[in-house]
């Protein structure tokens, strides 16, 4: 999966314009709000970029953390 892009639903980088007043199209881009959490995967901790859609709805179950 692309480095910029949600480990659970895929989430990506969106492309555009800039619009300005006279009309004038330049490109720009949406990143999505992604942060770095530690899941368990097949037991073993593994550190992913979800996006905080994600996070927020619980779709992962974050790694405890260990003292």
């Amino acid at each position: 999966m692309h480095n910029r892009s949600c480990y659970v639903c895929g989430k990506g980088v969106a492309f555009g314009n800039n619009v300005s007043h006279a009309n004038n199209k330049t490109r720009r881009v949406w990143k999505p709000n992604l942060q770095v959490a530690r899941i368990l995967v097949d037991g073993k901790v593994t550190r992913v970029k979800v996006c905080t859609r994600c996070l927020n709805a619980g779709k992962i179950q974050r790694a405890p953390r260990v003292a």
